[in-house]
């Protein structure tokens, strides 16, 4: 192996994955934005678009980090991948995706982890794509926690005595051993960006639930030693949980890509001001951000997930805790599809 490549580098190298995106994801400058929140350009604020990343279903992060789980299912010989989410997950429809792209079968447990019924919530947005795409969707009423499910348990065990062979993908990809890799090559990807443009992002505001696209960024970060802070904005309501998951899949990421590599308590940062205290539900400043993006840059966010971290990255430049001079980098998730379900928010 090359030994002026970092022993992280090479091993998240090393390890198989399918190609289910574009290319890199495109960094966009948010000039609206920025002028509206820092008058003087003081501060700059971008985004790089993951919810612009691949042809399969609208894409986003779910297919970053579902590249490197599908490539482990098809080595295992896996027909059919089993997971689990919301009635409007974004996981779940890019589950779907990725097995039908891949011609694997997907099994989907929608739980009801959002305390609402709209109407049509059950039957347009991210569900209709998973329908439309052949997924074996199963509703049931288990509640919101970003743990490991029966009802996928389940699912699993019936898959298999039906003489498939199932490959179980935790909710948001996020609690299995290969779920940080995604977003740790999401650094590696955005600092050959960095070269090509000729700056330096000193600042990731990245929403955090289940943690992975969270913990991958950390790892990345610190990985690289460039002093980059990545910043969570929690949307789950239950900070604590998420908090000391980010750290786990950090850190065994971390682990796997290098034994030496560590990664400090102060890398972890999680905010947890703009949950609104429910998971799923937006509040007065998720649609104040939702709108703000929409009418500045057309930047359309979720009001699940990408709604609170544009609230969060908002608050922070507008409080100053975003300094002078900082060139901020939005991570744009995706979840788009979601919003049709939350048209009487609006």
């Amino acid at each position: 192996m090359d030994e002026q490549v970092p022993v992280y580098l090479q091993k998240l190298r090393s390890i198989p994955k399918e190609s289910f995106l574009f290319g890199p994801s495109p960094i966009q400058f948010l000039p609206r934005l920025s002028k509206e929140l820092s008058p003087n350009g003081d501060v700059k604020i971008w985004a790089k678009r993951d919810d612009c990343n691949s042809g399969l279903a609208y894409g986003g992060n779910k297919v970053r980090k579902l590249e490197y789980l599908v490539a482990d299912a098809i080595a295992k010989g896996c027909d059919t991948l089993v997971s689990v989410g919301g009635v409007q997950s974004n996981h779940t429809r890019a589950v779907t995706a990725v097995a039908t792209a891949s011609g694997l079968k997907a099994v989907t447990v929608q739980e009801k982890w959002v305390p609402i019924d709209p109407p049509l919530y059950d039957k347009t947005g991210n569900i209709l794509l998973s329908r439309l795409m052949g997924g074996d969707v199963r509703l049931n009423n288990e509640p919101f926690h970003i743990g490991h499910k029966t009802a996928t348990a389940q699912a699993v065990e019936e898959v298999t005595n039906k003489g498939g062979k199932p490959y179980y993908v935790p909710a948001g990809a996020s609690d299995h051993e290969l779920g940080g890799l995604g977003f740790t090559n999401f650094v590696v990807e955005l600092a050959a960006q960095e070269k090509a443009l000729g700056i330096f992002f000193d600042t990731l505001i990245v929403c955090s639930v289940t943690g992975s696209s969270h913990a991958g960024l950390i790892v990345g970060a610190v990985a690289e030693g460039k002093n980059r802070k990545v910043i969570g904005i929690d949307a789950s309501a239950k900070p604590a949980d998420t908090l000391a998951q980010v750290a786990r899949i950090a850190r065994s990421t971390a682990s796997m890509l290098d034994p030496k590599l560590e990664i400090p308590d102060s890398a972890v940062i999680l905010d947890e001001r703009f949950h609104e205290g429910i998971y799923g539900i937006p509040g007065p400043s998720t649609i104040e951000a939702m709108e703000l993006a929409a009418r500045t840059d057309a930047m359309i966010t979720d009001p699940v997930y990408e709604g609170k971290s544009m609230a969060g990255l908002i608050a922070m430049v507008r409080e100053g805790s975003i300094g002078a001079g900082s060139n901020v980098l939005y991570v744009h998730l995706g979840g788009q599809p979601a919003l049709a379900a939350y048209s009487s928010y609006f």
